[in-house]
């Protein structure tokens, strides 16, 4: 059997044609976002992005160099009315949504890079709701059409957030590692309490990448440079195209029977604590090692 492919000549293996994704967080064009966006798009997909107040010109700027004009409607996270707002806005333009992404997070410098011990509690509390309780908004909010994504039998809809591991205390990420720590806690309670409305909610804990709220980390070229050395399928910095795979899986109807996990696309550095130079010149890590009469049992 051959994979079926979409009028914009891409396979339709993950059976995007004709779906509706909402994408939030982009940026600029080195965002995780905006390369979600734009294989959205190339695969037949219908995108809608989302920006506020003054950067939502900065997220407009972006949207045109995407492969298909696309809209940017307004939306800060924070604010309950804009929430209200999208969603009728959604449910005017689309009846249902299939999909969203969630590449939402904040912190001002003052809950940043090394000021872990001193945070004030306003600061505290804006990078916990901007990078964790966000998703539960954002979600909770457009849960109604959701419900009706997936026409056609296909699954309902799919949530989609972007994490870092939170396994561990990073240098200089204070705040935003709690509020990730926070994050997968929120994810794993709304796939309890939406999973028998067929909605899953998945995070996709990606490597250090240059986009913006990468360079707000004071530490992050050194976490960066840890990556590149240590993982274990290496690492680039400068390629966030590369996170997409994962993100689309989670999306898709592939992973419909997954919903409260945190997929790892991060060249398998968590799964390693002292990265693969700990293990110096070892023989046979080219090849599988030979195993004779009396090799182990």
């Amino acid at each position: 059997m051959h994979a079926s492919r979409d009028p914009h000549g891409v396979p339709d293996l993950l059976g995007f044609s004709g779906r509706r994704y909402l994408v939030t967080g982009v940026l600029n064009d080195d965002s995780i976002a905006w390369h979600t966006a734009r294989a959205l798009q190339e695969a037949g997909a219908e995108v809608l992005l989302t920006g506020f107040g003054r950067t939502r010109r900065i997220t407009e700027a972006a949207a045109s160099g995407l492969p298909y004009p696309v809209d940017v409607l307004e939306l800060d996270v924070t604010r309950p009315e804009d929430l209200n707002a999208l969603t009728k806005e959604l449910e005017r333009r689309w009846g249902a949504v299939d999909g969203v992404l969630h590449a939402i997070a904040a912190a001002p410098r003052s809950a940043l890079s090394g000021n872990f011990l001193t945070t004030p509690d306003e600061s505290m509390t804006l990078a916990l709701r901007t990078a964790a309780f966000s998703l539960h908004s954002l979600t909770t909010a457009l849960a109604p059409l959701l419900r009706e994504g997936g026409a056609g039998g296909a699954a309902r809809g799919s949530v989609v957030g972007l994490d870092f591991d939170a396994s561990g205390a990073w240098p200089g990420y204070d705040w935003m590692g709690v509020g990730k720590a926070t994050l997968g806690a929120v994810c794993r309670y709304l796939a309890l309490y939406l999973g028998r409305s067929g909605i899953r909610i998945n995070l996709v804990a990606a490597g250090p990448v240059e986009t913006v709220a990468g360079r707000a980390i004071s530490s992050f070229d050194r976490i960066a440079d840890r990556w590149e050395q240590e993982a274990p399928l290496g690492w680039s910095r400068a390629d966030p195209a590369r996170l997409v795979g994962p993100v689309l899986f989670l999306l898709s109807d592939l992973a419909a029977t997954v919903t409260g996990e945190i997929v790892h696309a991060d060249g398998g550095m968590h799964a390693v604590r002292m990265g693969v130079n700990a293990l110096g010149e070892l023989p046979g890590t080219d090849a599988p090692p030979r195993v004779g009469k009396e090799g182990p049992s």
